[in-house]
């Protein structure tokens, strides 16, 4: 995890210390500390409301703080104003200038700035060719379709070349192939950008899976969760990201040997082993194991007698639904694998280096 505690805010791209907003005397975000490498891609994730928004704001400079401090490359900028900030930022809504060509548009910043035209006519065939938009430069907003026009909002925000590109959900207001497909430049363009970094807020875990080199996790106002997506989904710290990050088995469970790599526990009485994870600092602590996890006649050390009640294809998979005690067990199993029929009992099992502990919060 890269959090301002371990950030060295002379070289990163973005350091947040501490900030706290405040919307009406409600708390928008409760001192937040993150970092951003250059280079890197952040990815913020959360439902509606979480704080992931407002951090973007905050960063941009459109919202004031209540407290903390923002740096961008080293530079105290808690005070400038957003133009002053040199950040490019693109919307969900596009936001284009309806009555100015797509070159206008992409040009408009850099005019704002007073750039000889010279300059500012390679810059905008430069930026509209990396987002392959450069057939459409004298057409105008009207006439792109949903995708087009993004693509040309990234163009614009890419135009006065920032150190930093803030992207606030700007694929939400387009459809699924259209997603897919301006997912694949992103990854591209940042390729080809190597040193620009990036904050992507976003509620879809696909965007988050297709962009996110770190993921922040947000909860009322906080970063409840840092780190890589894979590590967030085979290690979450509580059953906020486990759940978050993909369907999860959370089963309640008592620990009876704790170890510095390793924990004992027992379910529905019966002993199970988790490595990785000694479960000593977490006071309410669940058996977190995924669906694709779990197998049927299982035959290693940790087995769970349960009973079928319910088989479901779902494509590539099968999802069994069987009951441990009171307990429903989510297993996934091969497609072309034959699932047991609804009544039988079967033994349920998973590796101890498959599942993790977590605590339910």
């Amino acid at each position: 995890m890269r959090d301002a505690d371990a950030a060295n805010t002379l070289t990163d791209a973005i350091a947040l210390d501490t900030v706290t907003v405040r919307y009406r005397g409600a708390v928008a975000l409760d001192r937040v500390s993150l970092s951003v490498a250059p280079g890197e891609i952040r990815v913020l994730l959360g439902p509606s409301g979480s704080g992931k928004s407002t951090i973007l704001r905050a960063i941009a400079g459109f919202v004031p703080l209540a407290s903390g401090r923002i740096l961008l490359a080293g530079r105290d900028v808690t005070a400038l104003p957003p133009h002053a900030r040199g950040l490019g930022m693109v919307v969900q809504n596009y936001a284009l200038f309806p009555h100015l060509t797509v070159a206008a548009n992409v040009g408009f910043g850099l005019s704002a700035r007073r750039l000889p035209k010279r300059e500012i006519a390679e810059r905008v065939a430069d930026c509209l060719g990396l987002v392959g938009m450069s057939a459409f430069i004298g057409r105008y907003p009207r006439e792109l379709s949903g995708g087009q026009q993004q693509r040309v909002a990234i163009a614009r925000a890419l135009a006065i070349r920032p150190p930093v590109l803030l992207l606030d959900e700007p694929l939400s207001a387009l459809d699924a192939p259209l997603r897919a497909g301006l997912l694949e430049e992103l990854r591209s363009l940042h390729a080809r950008l190597p040193e620009l970094a990036i904050v992507y807020v976003t509620h879809d875990q696909s965007e988050a899976i297709a962009l996110g080199h770190q993921i922040a996790l947000m909860r009322d106002g906080r970063i409840a969760a840092s780190g890589t997506l894979r590590g967030l989904y085979e290690t979450p710290e509580h059953r906020y990201a486990a759940e978050f990050f993909g369907q999860a088995n959370l089963l309640p469970i008592r620990i009876e040997t704790a170890l510095h790599d390793s924990a004992e526990v027992s379910f529905e009485g019966q002993r199970l082993t988790v490595m990785g994870a000694s479960g000593h600092a977490i006071a309410r602590p669940l058996l977190c194991v995924r669906p694709h996890a779990l197998d049927i006649d299982a035959t290693g050390s940790n087995r769970i007698a349960a009973r079928i009640v319910g088989v479901q294809w779902m494509g590539a998979v099968q999802r069994v639904q069987a009951v441990a005690g009171a307990h429903l067990l989510r297993i996934d199993l091969p497609a072309g694998r034959e699932a047991p029929a609804i009544g039988a009992d079967v033994t349920v099992g998973f590796a101890p280096d498959r599942a993790c502990l977590v605590a339910d919060t």
